[in-house]
């Protein structure tokens, strides 16, 4: 029985005390302690309920048949709501924790939100998209919408709430944001937006929506949408928007997904005409690095129940824990978490460098083009390592993984739209070619990691592996110089998933190292077992790694 997220993550603990200042640490510890009590308990059991039979309901018509597009929530989804959003999962970013007199940071509010994935990856969904409307009001709106939005987004229970969304999808679109239709004409000081989106996610749930709409005049393509601030209700309740159906979906089924008609909807120019793509990417990156955090979530919550089962599942006389390739396959699932986790910990502290609204002009233009680099690449190969996770869990369970009354069947289900949500692995593929092409990210790259190996000691174990990987970057620049040098343009995006995974891989295998130097014996271990399963998983082992430090990385 896993009665606290938090407890069993003593590697997340270690990322937050090094993290975090003294008296913030101090305060997290208490407060994530918490948190993960809440989450392993209460909001994983409503999670159930939610997915199983407390599914949001469309409620087209009153009982007077008029149409309100009103979406039924279970009360345990709101209960849910109210303590997540109360803990300042949202706020504290961009306002004062109490008790600290200091704003937090991205690196405390996605700790929450690991925590939380543990139980329920959908609702986080509704989450990050509050946090990314919190962004966008708090970076780009007018000083009038500030003060009249951003308290309502920000609330910790002072006033109502008002969840946020972010609408981009469109019928004919999809990812070609280009091709978008919805329109914005001026009416006084706001416009009146028409159109439809096509995959609008905590539709009916939010309080205010970010959308996307082209204004009379305005360029065709991406360079002629800008972005407009939808307040919810008001719209809803004068019939200036309407929900055509919400999506019967696979997995996530906590978080509401909609088709949505706006029909001369209310909406505020948010930042400058025509830059709403710009403002919409940053907010997208956020986006990104919260489904890695969800990926993450996912798969600590996959490899702690397949360990737990497989101690006390008893086979052939033996628990399951007893025999080789359980040990191996536990290994590697603990191992490639573990370094995941750190890694995702450093691209979310450059984040606050890159993205926090006081530290956003601190960060040089190369921490700034490597941040888009590391968010690309890690949200990539988390969400693909959810879904193996999940499998290997279900395996772990036999034919009880493959039942309901377990959380395995969940956990693949909501890991597989991860894959798909903020980019699947092509346009995250073509986002790496992009970066390297106009902003030469493969060079920047190749020079930070053989600087940071160079600070790798000697006399450490894992000395050896610095040539290793030395000759890893070599044989990733002579890729991409091949690529660059080919007379067909197609064979750059044809190996653009491979050169982004070189590149995660790489990043992940400099972070293991610099843990293993930094932290000891332990992540020594962990980072061996890594390196070995990553750079040399097609070699037979006399003395295969995972076994022999088995004990030492599952306990």
């Amino acid at each position: 029985m896993l009665k606290n997220f938090y407890h069993n993550d003593p590697n997340l603990k270690q990322i937050l005390q090094d993290q975090l200042p003294q008296p913030f640490w101090e305060w997290a510890d208490k407060e994530l302690g918490i948190f993960g009590e809440l989450c392993a308990g209460p909001i994983d059991e409503r999670a159930v309920h939610t997915d199983r039979e407390g599914q949001p309901k469309l409620i087209r018509y009153n009982k007077m048949g008029k149409e309100i597009s009103e979406v039924w929530l279970n009360e345990g989804y709101r209960q849910t709501v109210e303590e997540t959003y109360n803990t300042g999962i949202v706020a504290y970013v961009h306002k004062e924790i109490p008790a600290l007199e200091q704003k937090g940071n991205y690196v405390y509010a996605f700790a929450q939100a690991y925590l939380l994935s543990h139980a329920e990856a959908g609702f986080y969904c509704p989450v990050t998209l509050s946090q990314a409307t919190a962004y966008l009001i708090d970076h780009y709106a007018s000083e009038d919408l500030q003060q009249l939005y951003l308290p309502h987004v920000l609330s910790i229970g002072e006033v109502e709430l008002y969840e946020g969304a972010t609408f981009l999808t469109e019928r004919q679109g999809g990812s070609d944001v280009g091709a978008n239709e919805v329109k914005a004409v001026p009416n006084g000081k706001s416009f009146r937006i028409s159109g439809e989106k096509y995959f609008a996610s905590n539709a009916g749930a939010c309080g205010l929506a970010m959308v996307l709409a082209r204004m009379d005049g305005a360029p065709e393509g991406t360079k002629g949408l800008s972005l407009f601030l939808v307040p919810w209700e008001e719209n809803r309740k004068e019939g200036l928007l309407r929900i055509r159906r919400l999506k019967d979906k696979l997995g996530v089924r906590a978080v509401p997904s909609a088709e949505v008609e706006f029909s001369g909807a209310k909406g505020f120019l948010v930042g400058e005409p025509n830059k709403g793509l710009g403002y919409m990417m940053e907010a997208l990156n956020l986006s990104r690095v919260a489904n890695a955090v969800a990926s993450l979530g996912i798969m600590k919550r996959a490899y702690l129940e397949a360990r737990n089962y497989a101690r006390n599942r008893p086979a052939f006389g033996n628990p399951l824990t007893h025999y080789p390739m359980v040990q191996d396959t536990l290994g590697k699932m603990a191992t490639k978490q573990e370094v995941e986790l750190n890694t995702l910990f450093h691209v979310i502290q450059l984040m606050d460098k890159v993205m926090g609204k006081q530290t956003k002009h601190e960060a040089t233009e190369e921490e700034q083009i490597l941040f888009r680099l590391y968010v690309a690449i890690v949200k990539k190969e988390t969400a693909e390592q959810a879904i193996h996770f999940a499998h290997e869990a279900i395996e772990m369970h036999g034919g009880n993984g493959y039942i309901e009354d377990f959380v395995t069947p969940r956990l693949l289900r909501d890991a597989q739209v991860l894959t798909v949500w903020e980019g699947t692995a092509n346009i995250l593929g073509l986002e790496v070619v992009r970066l390297i092409e106009k902003y030469h990210v493969d060079t920047i790259f190749i020079e930070e990691m053989k600087k940071r190996l160079a600070n790798i000691n000697e006399k450490s174990v894992l000395s050896e592996w610095v040539t290793r990987l030395e000759e890893e970057l070599s044989s990733l620049i002579q890729q991409i110089t091949l690529i660059r040098s080919s007379k067909k343009q197609e064979l750059q995006t044809y190996y653009s998933k491979d050169i982004a995974h070189k590149f995660a891989i790489l990043l992940e295998s400099v972070i293991a190292m610099e843990t293993a130097v930094k932290r000891g014996s332990r992540e020594e271990a962990v980072a061996e077992v890594y390196l070995q399963h990553t750079w040399n998983k097609d070699e037979m082992e006399a003395d295969p790694v995972t076994l022999e430090y088995f004990q030492i990385i599952c306990g």
